[in-house]
């Protein structure tokens, strides 16, 4: 396999999907070894911090890539198998920002409501044994949680020579902020154009499902991937696959429709890995699907809809290309 390593200079970064040139172009089947900056650019550093006053809202969310992927055409399918996520620094972030999160009042939901005031708040990693430190800040309780290292942004470049914020979860994937971009899960995406031009970012050492408050503990992190590519059969939506489940996820406002989203590409996908009639696969969808939150707020919310593979029979989603990747994934390891 070949193995391509990047860590970007801050120039490198893109801000965008679509509408940047890519920084490699790479074959299918590459293994890349990437570094990714945190959501705020790595400028809130310490509980002192206000948001206003450090960051820059134009340079927020900074992805690695885009990656043109030979051979990958619109029509086509990207698999993105995660390999390792490692945080690559011994601290992380969260913060209050006002008009942000899914508890104030914004721009679109308009209130006469104060914003709620400015945090920020320090997590401290114990790399050995795996766990973060919460510290309150306006109260005394102090506790460990173990990190659960996630991805909160891939995704390809939109159709139609569309530009969408990094911020932005949509068909292509963005920013979709699911806890179930971890280690071990193969993401499915449409190819919307030549190349396929995929972008990865905004790491978290952990996010409760919803993202409440619209910052995670946002952190750099040293990300493993494989690549692939499946000729043709791209999904309406993103499709991600563990040994333990298949999980699709929707974005939209309102949030119904991010979860209806979810749950029509699912039945599509039950379709194709069995067979079934539509009406059918809404039948057994009502009955072992699980519905939980990526986030409520973002530019688009993001629901999931999940279902375990041990209810279902055996099947092979896109010619079993997880079961491929994982094996991939061993042998690096």
């Amino acid at each position: 396999m070949d193995v391509l390593e990047f860590r970007p200079q801050p120039d490198q970064y893109a801000w965008t999907f679509g509408g940047v040139a890519p920084t490699h172009r790479i074959t299918p089947g590459t293994v890349l070894k990437l570094w990714t900056e945190d959501a705020f650019s790595g400028r809130l550093q310490r509980t002192t911090d206000k948001p206003s006053q450090v960051l820059n809202m134009a340079e927020v969310n900074p992805q690695t890539g885009p990656f043109y992927v030979e051979g990958a055409e619109p029509g086509d399918t990207l698999a993105l198998h995660i390999v390792d996520l490692t945080p690559a620094r011994d601290w992380a972030a969260s913060s209050t920002i006002p008009f942000f999160g899914a508890l104030t009042g914004t721009d679109r939901t308009a209130l006469l409501n104060d914003p709620l005031p400015e945090q920020t708040w320090i997590y401290e990693l114990d790399r050995a044994r795996g766990v973060l430190r919460f510290e309150a800040q306006r109260s005394s309780l102090s506790l460990e949680l173990p990190i659960a290292p996630m991805l909160g942004t891939v995704g390809v470049a939109p159709p139609g020579r569309e530009v969408r914020s990094s911020l932005v979860p949509d068909t292509f994937g963005g920013n979709m902020d699911t806890p179930e971009m971890r280690a071990g899960t193969t993401c499915f995406l449409g190819v919307n154009v030549e190349g396929a031009m995929f972008s990865v970012g905004d790491g978290h050492y952990r996010q409760g499902e919803g993202e409440s408050c619209g910052t995670a503990v946002e952190g750099a992190m040293d990300v493993t991937l494989i690549v692939e590519l499946v000729k043709g059969h791209a999904p309406a939506w993103p499709r991600l696959e563990h040994d333990e489940d298949y999980v699709v996820v929707g974005s939209a406002r309102p949030l119904e429709d991010a979860w209806r989203a979810s749950q029509v590409g699912m039945i599509a996908w039950l379709g194709e890995l069995y067979g079934l009639d539509r009406l059918d696969a809404y039948q057994l969808l009502t009955q072992i699907a699980r519905s939980p939150l990526a986030n409520v707020c973002d530019t688009n919310y993001s629901a999931v809809t999940k279902i375990e593979k041990s209810l279902l029979p055996t099947a092979a989603a896109f010619g079993g290309m997880h079961r491929h990747l994982r094996e991939q994934a061993a042998a690096l390891t």
